[in-house]
């Protein structure tokens, strides 16, 4: 069994307009509603792949039982409201525009304790965890870090996909795998990566430092991957047009998937695995799916890369 943890899950609400212009009236084509979050959409997409996943994080009542009628979950009870994230997407353009509440303050003092109390309770029984997503208010940044620090202890693969002061505290966990997007790895390590060297380079010093891999997702120009065993990068020939909204979730998934099943990654077939699945997700207009066959015909596409010139660089304390 796959774990994922969503601290700050979400009603993800999706509207269809043929186009989109600030300041107008527009008319509205379709709406869906589902429940989401990053954790809740990895849990999805394994359950496609075929793998068993749990989903456990923070929810109300109301949220916890709807998302049981959909996929095992486990939640902590704690929160007083669950937020909502509306996407606008168009159907000429395939762009989407992301509207995303920041979610209800958490005020149990004993909540991350439960929480933590939960996974440990779990961690004999999986073979993988992701702990993904921002986190309420009230809650420490500290701790996902913990969270993933108890797995690895326990021998469990675990992947962050995280921002703010709850990544830098992650890239502190020796053997985590991260799992930044370009903007929250910039934010982590106080640069810009001007080439996929600078990138890599700059990644590579994590890595030293403890941490087992660093997989920074580019959206549309596929992902960079630096491990203690290389450096790639990977992408698609001609990126696809699609909704990109929660593309990173599929790869989170991707990625436990190959790690809870081997002791040793072999980083370039996952990678083509993880470009592939978040590919097959850009073309569902809601976040969380993927389109199984479209997977299988994109795999054999992809282009891994090996990297060269990753020399040391010192990252500024923070």
């Amino acid at each position: 069994m796959i774990l994922t943890v969503t601290m700050n899950p979400a009603y993800d609400v999706t509207y269809r307009v043929e186009n989109f212009f600030p300041g107008q009236t527009h008319r509205v084509r379709s709406v869906e509603q589902r429940l989401g979050g990053k954790g809740i959409n990895v849990t999805r997409v394994l359950n496609q792949l075929g793998r068993y996943a749990r989903a456990t994080g923070f929810a109300d009542h109301a949220f916890a039982a709807a998302a049981e009628a959909e996929m095992p979950v486990d939640f902590v009870h704690a929160l007083p409201w669950v937020r909502r994230t509306v996407v606008i997407s168009e159907s000429e353009t395939g762009t989407a525009t992301a509207l995303r509440e920041p979610g209800a303050r958490i005020s149990n003092p004993h909540a991350s304790e439960q929480l933590e109390v939960r996974v440990s309770g779990m961690l004999p029984h999986i073979s993988g965890l992701v702990i993904a997503g921002s986190l309420p208010e009230g809650i420490d940044p500290g701790l996902p870090a913990r969270i993933a620090h108890s797995a690895l202890d326990a021998g469990v693969p675990t992947v962050c996909d995280l921002d703010g002061p709850a990544l830098r505290m992650a890239s502190r966990v020796p053997g985590v795998v991260l799992l930044p997007g370009i903007g929250e790895f910039a934010a982590l390590t106080h640069g810009k990566a001007e080439s996929l060297e600078a990138l890599a380079t700059t990644a590579r010093t994590l890595v030293d430092r403890g941490v087992g891999a660093v997989l920074v997702t580019r959206g549309a120009e596929g992902m960079v991957a630096v491990t203690p065993q290389g450096t790639w990068n990977a992408h698609l020939p001609e990126p696809l047009i699609g909704n990109p909204t929660g593309a990173g979730d599929p790869v989170a998934a991707a990625v436990i998937a190959a790690l809870a099943t081997s002791e040793t990654p072999d980083w370039p077939a996952i990678l083509v695995d993880a470009v592939a699945t978040a590919a097959a997700s850009v073309v569902i207009p809601v976040a969380g799916e993927i389109d199984r066959r479209l997977r299988g015909h994109l795999a054999p596409t992809v282009v891994v890369t090996e990297l060269e010139g990753v020399v040391e660089h010192t990252l500024p304390e923070s």
